[in-house]
């Protein structure tokens, strides 16, 4: 069986635009992971971030609001399909509040995936988005 991850994230004093760019730029995506990532918002385009441990592409995304992927981690069986990973943002007041679903996660991935966007992306950003130094965890935690 595979797995959903919902997680809805609230970002403070910022604008939907600064949370997309976090995502969809390569180069702010790449600085705050502290891992080269190549992404791109046109559909069809190749994914890949934390050295080749993700991989997918970008299936839609609406600047500044949607972006959806197809996505798998490259120590998933070769028989588990694709997850599909999306976000969406909506600005509330000063806020954003983003929708992120990672849909079809395998099992055995799910608890550590649904930790690890926490941990690598979800709180980083805040630090970023806050003008705070950022602070990752360890790789691999």
């Amino acid at each position: 069986m595979a797995k959903n991850i919902v997680q809805k994230v609230t970002f403070k004093k910022t604008k939907p635009e600064k949370v997309y760019e976090l995502y969809a730029n390569a180069k702010k995506h790449s600085s705050i992971a502290g891992a080269p990532v190549t992404v791109s918002s046109k559909a069809g385009a190749p994914f890949s971030a934390w050295d080749g441990y993700i991989k997918g592409n970008t299936i839609h995304a609406i600047k500044d609001k949607l972006f959806v992927q197809t996505w798998r981690g490259s120590d998933w069986t070769p028989d588990a399909p694709d997850s599909y990973f999306s976000i969406l943002l909506e600005p509330k007041g000063k806020d954003v509040v983003m929708l992120a679903i990672h849909a079809n996660v395998p099992d055995e991935h799910a608890e550590h995936l649904a930790k690890g966007w926490h941990d690598h992306y979800w709180n980083l950003w805040k630090q970023h988005l806050a003008g705070k130094e950022i602070k990752r965890p360890p790789h691999g935690a």
